[in-house]
């Protein structure tokens, strides 16, 4: 049934004074001052009154025209008769249009953005500038060619495999590291709720069904070592270098630390008077604070080297770069194999030279030359109980190594150290 009166005109609704005038189907002009006029539309649901906001009212263009709202509370007034709540209708429109452009947000965030992000909060607990370097470069290079502008939530086994299969053959350590990083990406994406369902880049039970086990397109490759028995040989020469790099190398084999260990040594790590370097759990592979026992040969590289210090400060670097407060490059102590010819070996090689030594030329328990190469015990049981550093046992094995690598190349090398008596 339609209204009985009209109690307002356009006139009325420009010149009306403050107060409250209805004009029927639950339409209220509500007028505050000559500058405050609003359309309020008036009902009652569950025995309560309600009011919804039309708009303003007035003259100029912006304004809510008198037709115009009568045309909308007759549209409401309709609603409430039909069961249906104004307001509360509008609340889920709302929440429904906010909902949208949520999920249009969240499909508009690409990969190539999601690999930012994940960097970021990621990079921090990288322990050195080259593994986040690497990160980065390895997706700018094979994986967002293929996955960097697509939307993070529409990345599938296709794209994945756009990016892996042109590397995978000729390249399978780089591409093994690309499909983890993207599976790591895309496991973060999941995580922030910008994608669903089953990573596409997951190795077991998918990528392994359409791509060759990486020990079937290439053979496993060892860093190049040096056998154990010429040790002896190759120090001498080695001594031989002038340089910042070979003084490093030297001690890296007498250590058996790694690379990156040895070049990140700063010198608040060495206590000279307890012979002993600590390597920080930061920069440690495991995680993990790693004391290493300083032999006599070591002492000494350490006391040569320390006649280029320039500063007395702590955080100086052990192996300091040619730039200043730098370390040296990670290709110095391989520069230093080139120089004297033995390409053929790796830095990291060495740490095997030392093991194989262990194994074949001592008596030395096995947890005592994993602990000497920082190495993690894989089984938790043995873990649980390996809560000592083997300390004291540990040095009296990198002493006899030490006495062994001064060893002249003999060919009864292995006979004497097997009856020598001791052992770690």
């Amino acid at each position: 049934m339609g209204r009985k009166a009209t109690a307002l005109t356009a006139a009325k609704v420009k010149t009306a004074g403050p107060g409250r005038y209805g004009d029927g189907n639950g339409l209220y002009l509500f007028v505050r001052s000559a500058e405050a006029r609003f359309w309020v539309f008036r009902y009652t649901r569950n025995g309560r009154m309600r009011e919804m906001g039309l708009g303003r009212a007035g003259a100029d263009d912006a304004a809510v025209k008198l037709a115009d709202a009568r045309d909308r509370a007759a549209d409401l007034h309709k609603m409430v008769r039909a069961g249906i709540d104004p307001l509360d209708h509008r609340e889920a429109k709302e929440a429904e249009a906010a909902a949208e452009a949520q999920r249009a947000a969240v499909r508009a965030i690409s990969f190539r953005t999601v690999t930012e992000r994940y960097l970021k909060a990621h990079e921090k607990s990288w322990r050195n500038p080259k593994h986040r370097a690497q990160w980065r470069n390895t997706l700018d290079t094979y994986a967002h060619p293929h996955l960097g502008d697509l939307p993070v939530g529409d990345v599938a086994t296709e794209h994945v495999l756009a990016a892996l299969e042109p590397i995978w053959r000729v390249k399978p350590e780089t591409a093994t590291r690309v499909r983890g990083r993207i599976e790591a990406v895309l496991d973060y994406a999941r995580s922030r709720d910008w994608r669903t369902g089953e990573n596409p880049a997951r190795w077991r039970g998918h990528l392994a069904n359409l791509l060759p086990a990486r020990g079937k397109v290439a053979p496993v490759e060892h860093h190049a070592a040096l056998p154990w028995a010429e040790i002896g040989a190759f120090l001498p020469v080695l001594r031989a270098q002038a340089g910042v790099s070979a003084k490093a190398l030297e001690f890296a084999v007498l250590t058996a630390a790694r690379t990156g260990e040895t070049l990140g040594a700063r010198w608040g790590e060495i206590d000279l008077a307890a012979k002993v370097w600590t390597v920080p759990a930061g920069r440690m592979k495991a995680g993990r604070e790693h004391r290493v026992p300083l032999s006599a040969p070591a002492l000494a590289v350490l006391t040569d080297i320390a006649k280029l210090r320039t500063t007395d400060n702590a955080e100086a670097f052990v192996f300091p770069g040619a730039a200043d407060g730098q370390p040296l490059s990670i290709m110095a102590m391989t520069m230093v194999l080139r120089r004297m010819k033995r390409g053929d070996l790796t830095v990291h090689g060495f740490r095997s030279t030392f093991r194989d030594w262990v194994g074949e030329a001592t008596a030395t328990p096995r947890e005592v030359a994993e602990a000497a190469l920082a190495h993690t015990v894989a089984d938790k049981t043995e873990a649980a109980y390996a809560r000592g550093d083997l300390f004291e046992k540990r040095r009296r094995l990198m002493d006899q190594w030490a006495r062994f690598t001064a060893l002249p190349p003999r060919a009864d090398n292995v006979r004497s150290l097997h009856g020598s008596g001791t052992t770690a």
